[in-house]
């Protein structure tokens, strides 16, 4: 491999830093995920991985630091700046809304440019696309957990983003579906798509991210392929506790 040039990168992260209170949730974290591929954030309760996330999209601002995509810096951007450049998130505790139906759910993205013959059109494919087309009338709310997160999944395709940042997609989703969420996940990569995954479910991580990123006390700790990361001694110790100890 040659060396990482900045065309190889989507989001650019540097010194970011977020404190809540005398807690410092994201320390002076710096983090560049790769283009076109798809990318692991793991790290212990209390890291700050889902805090990063929130820094990522507007949710939350940061206090200090640069995010860079296209090489405009999005820090401190609202949300719907953020995902009208092409970022979508998905979150830990799904957000569909569970007294429309699953068309509904889909039909409801405020950043929809297109007539609503072609909003319809892209809803269909993408319910087809997560399986739940013979469910496309049902109240979301009478979905399963996985269900639901397979519906904010797609949810999250309506404006055919370039970045997409998963938040825990396998927690609480069975095996079945999580397969085909994996191979959803997958699919979006081979079509150029960059995606970022916060997970706890190692086996997922390891088996699916080509780059993992590792967070402990809000700092990336260590970075590179699965095979590095699991013989890693700091990734070690920041789960299994000797330091914390």
């Amino acid at each position: 491999m040659g060396p990482v040039t900045a065309a190889d990168i989507a989001l650019d992260i540097r010194d970011l830093r977020k404190a809540f209170g005398g807690v410092r949730a994201v320390d002076g974290c710096t983090l560049a995920f790769p283009r076109g591929k798809i990318s692991g954030l793991i790290g212990p309760n209390g890291s700050g991985k889902t805090t990063t996330f929130n820094l990522l999209t507007g949710v939350a601002m940061p206090d200090s630091g640069q995010i860079f995509y296209k090489g405009e810096d999005l820090a401190g951007m609202k949300p719907y700046q953020v995902f009208r450049r092409g970022i979508t998130r998905t979150f830990q505790v799904t957000r569909v809304f569970r007294e429309m139906t699953v068309l509904e759910n889909m039909l409801c993205v405020t950043a929809l440019n297109v007539s609503e013959r072609v909003a319809r059109a892209r809803a269909y494919e993408l319910i087809d696309f997560v399986s739940l087309t013979r469910l496309r009338g049902e109240y979301a709310g009478r979905l399963s957990y996985g269900q639901q997160k397979l519906l904010e999944f797609a949810r999250a395709l309506m404006t055919d983003p370039e970045v997409i940042l998963l938040d825990e997609p396998a927690a609480g989703v069975n095996r079945t579906l999580l397969q085909d969420l994996l191979a959803h996940i997958h699919g979006l990569q081979e079509r150029g798509k960059t995606i970022v995954i916060v997970e706890h479910d190692m086996n997922v991580i390891m088996n699916h991210c080509a780059r993992i990123f590792v967070m402990d006390y809000g700092v990336k700790i260590a970075e590179g392929p699965p095979a590095e990361i699991q013989k890693d001694e700091r990734v070690i110790e920041a789960y299994f506790g000797r330091r914390r100890g």
